[in-house]
């Protein structure tokens, strides 16, 4: 038997606004992300994508239909449950990455367990652990100003791992990248994904980026328009530096 999907969306809508006004982001979307799966979503301005990740990553609500999320109804979740789950099994990246200008990595790293409430020592050691993974342990005491365009990204990359999240939610991660380092964090990502198996959701308007995903779902109009097949992580290493 197939295992459950770890994400089941069924019927989805979103509408924004009332009355003549009203504009329907999202139309009935079905989707199932499977546990450890390499994600890319892609779809031009305004075909839902961005709606949907909100969706997923518990910072919006649907208007309709169904989000289930490790057998959870997140339609009957309050706010104050929907971020205890963000908190525990999400982990979010973002373009412009987010840091805090004025404080370390490792403090940038550590911010997802001060909110936690973690103790120091604890906060110090999951931090620092974090921040090996992404091969930037020996640049633990410098602030964002000090770190190249990819080197904060891996920091971000680094918070966003920290708690041990099930689900890395990553919003165009290389936007703001040169083709070379966008390609470092590609690879960091999959590596990620194999080792940890963590579940990887990107989106991204770059074709050589999706590559590296196993799975690239297409969003056109508020719908999936179609589901294929990545290149997957091996294929991935060819993409252009």
């Amino acid at each position: 038997m197939m295992a459950e999907p770890i994400i089941r969306l069924r019927g989805v809508t979103k509408t924004y606004g009332e009355g003549p006004t009203a504009f329907q982001a999202l139309k009935g979307v079905d989707l199932d992300i499977t546990g450890g799966d390499f994600v890319a979503v892609m779809g031009p301005s305004g075909s839902g994508k961005s709606t949907t990740m909100n969706i997923l990553g518990c910072l919006d609500m649907p208007s309709g239909g169904e989000f289930v999320f490790k057998g959870v109804h997140i339609e009957t979740l309050s706010r104050d449950q929907r971020a205890l789950l963000r908190r525990k099994y999400l982990g979010f990246v973002f373009q412009g990455f987010n840091l805090l200008s004025r404080t370390s990595a490792l403090e940038n790293v550590e911010l997802p367990l001060l909110y936690r409430g973690e103790d120091k020592k604890t906060r110090r050691d999951m931090g620092m652990a974090a921040l090996e993974k992404v091969g930037l342990d020996r640049w633990w005491d410098h602030t964002p100003a000090e770190l190249s365009g990819g080197q904060q990204q891996r920091v971000a990359i680094a918070r966003a791992i920290v708690t041990n999240p099930d689900v890395l939610l990553a919003d165009e991660p290389t936007g703001n990248l040169d083709s070379e380092r966008s390609v470092e964090i590609m690879k960091l990502l999959t590596r990620l994904n194999q080792e940890s198996g963590i579940t990887v959701l990107m989106v991204t308007h770059e074709p050589d980026m999706a590559a590296f995903a196993h799975t690239i779902v297409h969003f056109k109009d508020g719908l999936v328009e179609r589901i294929e097949a990545g290149q997957g992580a091996g294929q991935s290493e060819k993409a252009p530096a």
